[in-house]
C-alpha cells in the first residue's frame, strides 16, 4: 500500500526492471564502443568542492553552478556541490591526476548527475550522463573522431535514424571582429536575437547584416553553402572547410544539418558543436563540441549521451532463459548453466510457484525442463 512518504520529489523516478534492462544495455554498448577505440574510463565522485566544481566550468558558470545542489561538509566545513555536469570533473582530472600523460589523452565517464530545477521541456532533475572526452586537442580531426565515436555509439545501443547537427558557438564573436563590427554592448543583444531567430529584434539591435545567418540553415550542404556566401569576406573560411571536412568523416552513417546560430547546450564550447538526434525521440540525446578545459585553458574535444533518453527508443533487450532451482537442487549443474548464460532463481520455501516468479523452466534431473 502506498503511503505519503513514498511519494518521490518532482523530477525523480524509479526505473524498473524493463526501463532500467534498456538503460543498462545501452550503457554496456556505448561503453565498450568507446573502450574499442581507445577511451580509458574513469569515475569521478558524485560530490565535490563547489569551488572546484564551478571553477572548471568555463563559460557555463552562471547556469551550472546555479543549477547545483550545495550543502557544507562536516568534517572540513566547506561548501560540497552534487555535480550537475561530469565534463568538467573530466576536466579537472586531465589537468591534476593525468596532467603529466601523453596527449592527446582519451577518456570515458558514466554516471548519475542531478539539479535543483529542470526545465519545462526536460522536467528530469536525475540524469545518466555518458561521454567521451579527447584532451589535448579542438581540431577538425578530434571533432570528426567525436561526432564518428558519438554516432558508432548510439549506433550500438540500438538508435535509428540519426542525424548530427553542426553548429559554430563563436559564429557572433569571430564575425563581430572584421567583417560585421559590433559594439561590445551589442554583442549580446545579436546572440540572444539570434537564439531566438527573431528578425525583427535582430534588427532592432544592431545586427541587420547578421539576417541571412537566420536562413543558412538546414541539411548541411544547401546550408554550408548559403553561409558561404554570407562569408564573402572570408572571415568564417577555416570553421567552414572544417565542418565540410567533418560531415566527410562522417559520409552516410547518420544525416547531417547546420544550424550555425544555435547555442542552447553550447555555453562552454568554442569553434564547433554538434547535437544529436534519433528516430522516435523529440528531444536530443546528446551533445558535444570543442571547447577550453577552465583553469589549464587546455584545448578538448568530448561529447555526452543522455542515456536515460536514449533509453527511451532503445530495444529492449532479449532477456536470458530464466531456470527455476527447487530445493535440493545439483549446485554444480546451476553453476554450468549460469556459465552458459542463463538466468536462475533458486527456491526458498515449499509452494513457490515457477511461472508466477518468471521461470520458463526448471532444473530436473537431466538438464532445464520446460515448465
Amino acid at each position: 500500500m502506498t503511503q505519503p512518504n513514498d511519494l518521490l520529489p518532482e523530477g525523480l523516478e524509479d526505473r524498473l526492471p524493463l526501463e532500467a534492462a534498456r538503460i543498462t544495455a545501452a550503457m554496456r554498448a556505448c561503453l565498450d564502443v568507446l573502450d574499442a577505440h581507445g577511451y580509458d574510463r574513469v569515475r569521478p565522485p558524485l560530490l565535490e568542492f563547489e569551488a572546484s566544481l564551478a571553477g572548471r566550468m568555463a563559460g557555463a558558470v552562471a547556469g551550472e553552478a546555479r543549477a547545483m545542489f550545495r550543502f557544507v561538509d562536516p568534517a572540513s566545513l566547506r561548501t560540497l556541490a552534487l555535480r550537475s555536469d561530469m565534463t568538467p570533473q573530466v576536466g579537472r582530472i586531465a589537468a591534476t591526476s593525468l596532467k603529466t600523460a601523453a596527449r592527446p589523452l582519451r577518456l570515458a565517464y558514466c554516471g548519475d548527475t542531478v539539479v535543483i530545477k529542470a526545465s519545462q521541456l526536460d522536467p528530469a532533475r536525475e540524469r545518466l550522463q555518458l561521454g567521451a572526452e579527447l584532451i589535448g586537442s579542438d581540431s577538425v580531426a578530434a571533432a570528426s573522431e567525436a561526432v564518428m565515436l558519438a554516432v558508432k555509439a548510439l549506433s550500438a545501443a540500438g538508435l535509428t535514424g540519426i542525424s548530427v547537427d553542426f553548429t559554430l558557438p563563436d559564429l557572433v564573436d569571430t564575425l563581430s571582429e572584421k567583417a560585421f563590427p559590433l559594439a561590445p554592448e551589442q554583442i549580446a543583444a545579436v546572440r540572444r536575437e539570434l537564439d531566438t531567430k527573431d528578425s525583427g529584434g535582430l534588427k532592432a539591435a544592431g545586427g541587420a547584416a547578421y539576417l541571412p545567418l537566420l536562413y543558412a540553415t538546414g541539411p548541411f550542404a544547401e546550408a554550408l553553402a548559403a553561409l558561404r556566401a554570407v562569408d564573402a569576406g572570408g572571415a568564417l573560411k577555416t570553421r567552414l572547410d572544417g565542418l565540410e571536412q567533418i560531415a566527410a568523416h562522417v559520409g552516410d552513417a547518420a544525416r547531417i544539418t547546420l544550424d550555425p546560430t544555435e547555442r542552447h547546450g553550447f555555453e562552454y564550447q568554442s569553434w564547433f558543436g554538434f547535437t544529436l538526434y534519433a528516430e522516435g525521440l523529440r528531444r536530443a540525446v546528446g551533445r558535444g563540441g570543442t571547447y577550453r578545459i577552465a583553469g589549464s585553458n587546455e584545448a578538448a574535444t568530448g561529447f555526452t549521451l543522455y542515456l536515460d533518453r536514449l533509453a527511451d527508443a532503445a530495444p529492449q533487450p532479449v532477456a536470458a532463459r530464466m531456470v527455476y532451482l527447487p530445493l535440493g537442487h545439483d549446485r554444480a549443474a546451476a553453476a554450468a548453466l549460469r556459465a552458459e548464460g542463463w538466468r536462475t532463481r533458486a527456491q526458498l520455501a515449499e509452494g513457490e510457484d515457477a511461472a508466477m516468479l518468471g521461470c520458463d523452466y526448471v532444473l530436473g534431473a537431466g538438464g532445464p525442463e520446460r515448465v
